[in-house]
């Protein structure tokens, strides 16, 4: 089963990839020109980051207009369909802002954000959150316009993939985060689709020039990961599978690293 990815954001992977394919073929001048044409990676990365947020601050938003009508189910979805763009984005935001991070996504014991809302919804069956979701909507906002300004760098996002493939090994695994709703498997799976487009935007060109060897076993790596959460539901998930497959991972990383002029992410940056 495929990872599910935002049809935009995949526009976005393609046009990469298409010019990318076309460059061995091409003129130096035409290099050039292409070159010139085309955003630096990291601001490629910036596009795709800024559509997952958006589209779960649009989620979010209709999440309070069902919920003020007192809609329980659509109230549901629409958490649902909010948690797709927020976990695929946990690349980014774990690493750049942890503040927001602890405000929207805290848990096991959350007493704002997306989990107390999940708590209501999906625990006590009741759809009074407007007031919970109008603080989400706050701190989604302000991460919407933090990550149209902030300084993006290579370290920080290679930390974060590390980081995310940790915490989908070593805690989420062994039941996940969205207990109350049953979309733990989701979550994880949306994890490592936004390992896969972060380091398929961010690092897979040049590791592959440097070491095509390491840049497969990593690409295998992520794929590895993928298959390990393709399963039927949660029941079915093997956490010690999922676990190893995320620790080789995390040294694939971690190997890829001084290849493209990076340091090593360390054991304290990927628990923190």
């Amino acid at each position: 089963m495929l990872p599910h990815i935002n049809p935009r954001i995949l526009a976005v992977l393609i046009l990469i990839g298409a010019f990318n394919a076309i460059l061995p073929s091409a003129t130096l001048g035409n290099q050039a020109a292409r070159a010139a044409a085309m955003p630096e990676p990291l601001e490629q990365y910036r596009a795709v980051l800024i559509e997952e947020i958006h589209q779960t601050l649009w989620q979010a938003k209709r999440l309070r207009e069902r919920a003020a009508a007192k809609d329980l189910e659509g109230a549901r979805q629409a958490w649902i369909a909010a948690r797709v763009g927020w976990e695929q984005a946990e690349v980014f935001i774990s690493g750049f802002v942890s503040d927001l991070d602890e405000n929207i996504d805290a848990w096991p014991n959350a007493l704002t954000g997306f989990h107390a809302i999940e708590a209501r919804l999906f625990g006590a069956n009741v759809a009074d959150v407007v007031a919970a979701t109008d603080q989400l909507i706050y701190h989604l906002t302000d991460l919407d316009i933090k990550i149209r300004q902030m300084p993006l760098h290579s370290q920080g996002m290679l930390n974060g993939a590390a980081r995310l493939a940790y915490e989908v090994g070593e805690s989420k695994a062994d039941g996940g985060e969205s207990r109350y709703s049953g979309t733990s498997l989701d979550d994880m799976r949306n994890n490592v689709a936004g390992i896969r487009v972060a380091y398929t935007t961010l690092f897979a060109t040049q590791l592959k020039a440097a070491d095509p060897v390491l840049a497969g076993n990593t690409d295998e790596s992520i794929g590895a990961l993928e298959t390990a959460l393709a399963v039927a539901d949660a029941k079915r998930l093997e956490p010690g599978n999922v676990r190893t497959t995320s620790e080789k991972l995390i040294v694939a990383l971690q190997d890829a690293a001084p290849k493209i002029g990076l340091l090593k992410p360390t054991l304290e940056d990927i628990t923190q």
